[in-house]
């Protein structure tokens, strides 16, 4: 991982030239908001600027130390339950120069100085979704899973997981909270795949929208956020995720009773390959932070 981390730093910066420069970042991936969030800081005196003459300077060398430090936030991006960033590009699976574009679809705030005038700092966001679309590779969407004893079931407007208890872990003796990914599978409890990253027509569409269980008990007449009607509609099926699997607990498994009610008809199962669905998490995987100096 270190040789990892010093190629990656390589194509954004040379980092022995700005070896005395004192800057750091504080941030986090919110799951809930599907955005990569960082504040970013730069010691003025330890880069020898002086304002008002170096302020140019300083918002050019605090971009710098931003592609230098988020690195720590992208190597370290959940994809799937066996899998992070950092760890497809050591397999050959994603390149640096891919991970350097991620780095620069930030958006960002207009730098400003801190109350004292010793630093210069500013606020990046980087899409999760934009994430996503960078690690879809198949143009033909796979088939979602079919039936051949298919039952009777109302016409759904999207699909809601309710996982934020601790839950059992498949194959082991032991149990966990689920986690949020970029790419969760879903099984049933016959453990077929009944939903993976292929099944995705849109490269555009993320393949699950993470929330706080608050989210679902709303006052109003679907009990939804605003954020996840926007998702799965007023009529979604709701049903409650019965274990967790993968080397990380990050895919579902819910009762076969309730996945056949989306894979026995056509219209329900488009609600899987439009990404139509929501996973219902404990508050306290929502948010991961990271930081570095």
């Amino acid at each position: 991982m270190y040789r990892l981390i010093a190629l990656f730093l390589s194509l954004f910066i040379a980092a022995n030239t700005f070896a005395d420069i004192k800057s750091g970042i504080t941030g986090a991936v919110e799951w809930d908001t599907s955005q990569l969030k960082a504040d970013v800081s730069l010691d003025l005196a330890s880069a020898g600027i002086r304002l008002p003459s170096g302020r140019t300077q300083g918002e050019s060398l605090l971009n710098l130390e931003y592609l230098r430090l988020i690195q720590s936030g992208i190597l370290n991006l959940q994809v799937d339950s066996s899998s992070t960033i950092g760890d497809l590009i050591q397999k050959g699976d994603f390149s640096m120069s891919e991970a350097e574009a991620l780095a620069l679809t930030a958006s960002s705030l207009p730098p400003s100085l801190s109350s004292d005038l010793k630093k210069i700092l500013s606020s990046y966001k980087i899409s999760l979704s934009a994430v996503s679309a960078l690690l879809l590779k198949h143009n033909n969407p796979s088939a979602v899973m079919r039936t051949l004893s298919p039952v009777s079931t109302a016409q759904y407007t999207g699909l809601i997981i309710i996982a934020s208890e601790s839950l059992p872990v498949h194959g082991r003796r032991s149990s966990a909270l689920a986690v949020p990914c970029l790419f969760p599978k879903i099984w049933d409890s016959d453990m077929n795949l009944i939903y993976e990253r292929n099944m995705l027509e849109s490269r555009s569409a993320a393949m699950a929208r993470y929330a706080s269980l608050e989210s679902i008990f709303q006052n109003n007449p679907s009990g939804l956020s605003a954020e996840l009607t926007s998702v799965v509609g007023e009529k979604p099926l709701r049903v409650f995720a019965r274990g967790v699997f993968g080397v990380k607990p990050t895919d579902l498994i819910i009762d076969k009773n309730d996945a056949l009610l989306i894979i026995s008809s056509q219209e329900n199962r488009r609600l899987l390959s439009e990404g139509r669905v929501a996973i219902i998490l404990d508050d306290s995987v929502l948010k991961q932070k990271f930081s570095a100096e």
